[in-house]
């Protein structure tokens, strides 16, 4: 049976601007500037006169290489409008990972922010002779500038092909925890049904607010709060690259509801001299996603009276997929809660078949807000997605006699110790409430005896001691003894992604 034609699918502006034109709905956090919806559509009429004029049609994907600034969100909405396929891609890649990317998806049309001209100019050659915009203003290498292009066109709303829920939206790389990163297909229907998910199962408000935290290349940055804020006609405000103090001020200043970060952010926000002062009257709810958080992390903004709660999401279903009642937030800290409304969930074996309550097993998901597949990669959208529509995450969680789920790792990162199961992430929690420490990553590594043993990764607080034996003293209080780590490494930082989470690889490399 052929999809229906959705005339606004996609359309996101558009309809928002109908209803609320006057509405503040943005704040350009960086250049210090603020939009209304209506500022909002007719900036992507415009830039999608731009990519018409560049031959862009439904289908063609449209590269992107930034940072967050506000321009990024121009090219999103005004890809949405005419149906083409944005792909963002990771201002962290190498140049060779670029390279391969852009020659698998084989965009029509490049935008990139002018900041990382040094770095778009070593992958500039594999576009060959496609159009190449730089993103704002006047361009210093001969390339057309956005703002200039964009002057030049009516804001007035533009003809829109035919666009079904299934049609493609966005390409989103996924980490490449191993080997190159995957495009990750993600329709219309995505990101529509993403949105409806977390305005009815969070019970957002018109009037929230949240700063943007998250890297718009990643679905986070796009699709946990963005879309859904402007779905409903709530404000966003966009932030540059993370600066905890800077986060705190906007926080206050602009009296936000919702705050969504990694717990990176998190970790650094408490630390700063800044959080104890920082006003958070405003905040109705703090939720922490990207990876497990620490109890004792969300134990600092409880004790400022406010809520911290873990969240869960992937690329490639959602991303949001849960929602942790605020009232069960204390007495079930570790867990993400039940599913969102429209999405199913279990807990399996090896097989796909659902384990019993209280035993640990793979997520699996399904549901309207799942992705289409890798793009060009048939042999790996096959081994995620099965054929009733289960989508495997790769990540393990627990269900309790209650209902709620508590995620315990991911797949690959569980190790085997002895023949014991290890799960790296009940380590870190501890290993989080030691007063000394900062940060903690805990990694299986080969060993003659074992099979495996635990390697921790660890980051002092300021000003702080701790010592190899004191570590083991204070884990073999809390732990049996296979599961405390045999080898300690004491560093300055952590490697991170570009969203601020811990990249463990690096630590097993």
């Amino acid at each position: 049976m052929a999809q229906k034609d959705w005339s606004w699918i996609g359309d996101w502006t558009a309809r928002r601007a109908l209803l609320t034109p006057k509405r503040e709905a943005m704040i350009d956090n960086i250049q210090k500037k603020k939009y209304t919806f209506e500022d909002l559509d007719s900036r992507a009429n415009q830039v999608a006169r731009v990519l018409l004029d560049f031959g862009v049609e439904k289908g063609d994907r449209v590269g992107i290489y930034s940072k967050n600034r506000f321009d990024f969100l121009d090219v999103l909405f005004a890809c949405g409008k005419i149906g083409a396929i944005l792909t963002p891609f990771n201002v962290r890649l190498t140049v060779p990972e670029l390279e391969y990317l852009i020659d698998k998806t084989s965009p029509t049309t490049f935008f990139y922010d002018p900041a990382l001209k040094s770095q778009f100019d070593g992958f500039r050659s594999s576009l060959d002779k496609k159009p190449v915009v730089v993103l704002g203003e006047k361009s210093t290498d001969g390339n057309s500038d956005l703002d200039s292009l964009m002057k030049k066109k009516s804001s007035s709303g533009v003809e829109r092909p035919s666009i079904t829920l299934d049609d493609p939206y966005l390409i989103v790389f996924t980490g490449g925890t191993t080997g190159l990163p995957k495009g990750a297909v993600l329709s219309h229907g995505l990101v529509f049904w993403n949105s409806v998910n977390t305005i009815v199962s969070w019970g957002l408000r018109p009037d929230d607010i949240q700063p943007l935290l998250f890297p718009l290349f990643h679905t986070g940055g796009i699709n946990v709060l963005l879309i859904p804020f402007i779905h409903l006609g709530a404000k966003s405000i966009i932030m540059g690259d993370f600066d905890v103090n800077e986060t705190l001020s906007v926080i206050e200043d602009e009296k936000c509801s919702i705050v969504i970060g990694v717990p990176t952010m998190f970790n650094m926000m408490s630390e700063s001299p800044s959080f104890a002062k920082a006003n958070f009257d405003s905040v109705r709810v703090f939720i922490s996603g990207g990876a497990p958080c620490p109890v004792a992390i969300m134990e600092k903004y409880w004790a400022r009276g406010k809520i911290l709660k873990m969240g869960y999401g992937l690329t490639e279903v959602g991303p949001n997929n849960f929602y942790l009642p605020e009232i069960d937030v204390k007495r079930k800290p570790s867990s993400v809660g039940f599913s969102v409304f429209h999405c199913d969930m279990k807990v399996a074996d090896d097989h796909g078949i659902e384990v019993p309550t209280g035993t640990v097993g793979e997520l699996m998901l399904r549901g309207p807000h799942s992705f289409s597949g890798y793009w060009d990669e048939p042999e790996e959208t096959a081994k995620t997605i099965e054929l009733d529509g289960w989508v495997h995450t790769g990540d393990l969680v627990m269900r309790d006699e209650e209902g709620f789920y508590f995620i315990t790792g991911r797949k690959k990162d569980m190790f085997i110790s002895g023949g014991e199961n290890v799960y790296p992430t009940e380590i870190e929690e501890i290993l989080y409430k030691h007063p000394s420490i900062l940060e903690a990553a805990v990694v299986g590594v080969p060993h003659e005896k074992w099979g495996e043993v635990g390697k921790a990764v660890i980051v002092l607080k300021p000003g702080k001691s701790l010592t190899q034996e004191e570590i083991l003293e204070y884990l073999g209080e809390k732990l049996a003894r296979y599961k405390i780590p045999k080898y300690y490494e004491f560093r300055e930082e952590l490697p991170k992604s570009a969203a601020g989470k811990i990249l463990k690889r690096e630590l097993v490399d």
